[in-house]
């Protein structure tokens, strides 16, 4: 699940704002090439502070049925709010910039609507247009908002540098911009930048000397994501993710809530199936809604869906990797090695059917998983690691393109 804008995946997200465990700055093609753990944490302040990071002050219904869950599997200190990038201040009131001494936008104290996930409406969300973008334009920066760059060349004509080639997004006539630098930086997300890489990696003028290692090692969240739908009730007063509960060192379970009227979600669902076969699928499709028929007819005609849905965001840190390599219709992912992302986690199906209990609610997920056994992901990363050499990751510590000097990948 991806999207494109000016603020990034800061649009859509949720904002929270975790920092990851000490084992994370110690795995993978990274490890031991610096203090990973030291070298960020002043970055990770930096970045708490321009993104106006605070503790979530308000639980919200669903929030307080994981808090009770967490209490029956003894695991109540392993609950907690969640730290997120949102401006509450007084609801509904709009306030001069309180983040940058004033130099920032006007902002507004959250109205707890749960819309955070569509792209706030009412200026409490702290996207990356409310600060970085902001004060970065206002220090000359150019933000150029549907364009597509289309290619990265070295600049032969100069013999230093590079060419950036850009179109428009929209419109019948969508003519190439050049741009020259000595310095570029990718920062498209995975998608976007390892698509480029790929695609200037096949090319002769392009970037024939990338590292083989780009599109490898990419990794998800190896998450699943359940909605679980109980009429009457109203879910949506919150943040997006307003709590979070450690299930263990490397599983925990989030409550999203969406804000009401955003029903398009249930033309996406079916019944809770897990199974590792389609027929399985099926059959405990089938048996799940016979088994709660009242449940489940009452989810399929409930007036609001969003208003009367929690989604159960699961997620756990496995040792799977993917490749992502060039296809007809854009990226591809394949199995690299390791423990394949999963649309079926016990865990996480025994977590939401006692969401379902509390609520008296019926639980769905997304019709790929029960149809195709196909897993969802919202976090994709990797695909241009860090590694010592070209033959261990495709950038070095730096961040720069192992073979090309000036070219960089955040």
């Amino acid at each position: 699940l991806s999207g494109v804008g000016v603020g990034g995946g800061s649009l859509v997200y949720a904002n929270t704002l975790p920092v990851p465990k000490a084992s994370f700055f110690e795995e993978g093609s990274w490890a031991g090439l610096r203090d990973w753990q030291a070298e960020l944490a002043p970055h990770y302040a930096t970045a708490k502070r321009m993104l106006g990071a605070t503790r979530n002050p308000f639980l919200g219904r669903t929030d307080e049925l994981l808090r009770e869950i967490a209490a029956e599997r003894g695991q109540a200190d392993r609950f907690s709010p969640t730290d997120v990038a949102v401006y509450f201040g007084e609801p509904g009131v709009e306030v001069d910039d309180p983040f940058f001494g004033g130099e920032g936008p006007r902002r507004r104290g959250c109205i707890l609507c749960g819309g955070c996930m569509l792209g706030c409406r009412h200026g409490a969300k702290n996207t990356l247009d409310r600060n970085y973008l902001w004060l970065a334009e206002r220090r000359g920066a150019v933000v150029l908002p549907e364009t597509r760059v289309e290619a990265v060349r070295p600049d032969s004509a100069r013999g230093q540098g590079y060419v950036v080639e850009a179109r428009p997004t929209f419109g019948l006539r969508r003519p190439l911009q050049a741009f020259t630098a000595d310095k570029v930086v990718l920062a498209g997300g995975v998608l976007g930048t390892v698509d480029l890489l790929a695609a200037m990696k096949g090319v002769p003028d392009g970037l024939p000397e990338l590292s083989d290692q780009v599109g490898r090692d990419v990794r998800t969240n190896s998450e699943a994501l359940f909605g679980v739908t109980a009429p009457g009730t109203d879910l949506t007063r919150g943040v997006a993710i307003g709590s979070i509960l450690h299930t263990d060192e490397r599983s925990h379970l989030e409550p999203v809530r969406y804000p009401a009227g955003s029903g398009l979600y249930r033309i996406m669902v079916l019944p809770h199936a897990p199974g590792n076969t389609l027929p399985a699928r099926l059959l405990a499709s089938v048996r799940y809604a016979l088994s709660h028929p009242r449940r489940a007819l009452g989810a399929a005609f409930v007036r609001d869906f969003s208003k009367s849905s929690a989604i159960l965001l699961y997620m756990r840190s496995a040792e799977g990797k993917l490749s992502l390599v060039r296809g007809a219709f854009g990226l591809d992912s394949r199995v690299e090695d390791g423990e394949a992302p999963s649309a079926s986690i016990p865990e996480a199906t025994a977590l939401a059917e006692a969401f379902a209990d509390k609520m008296g609610g019926f639980v769905q997920s997304l019709f790929t998983e029960t149809l195709l056994g196909s897993p969802t992901t919202a976090h994709i990363l990797g695909g241009a690691v860090i590694g010592r050499t070209a033959a261990e990751g495709v950038i070095g510590p730096d961040h720069q393109v192992h073979g090309y000097p000036g070219l960089y990948v955040c």
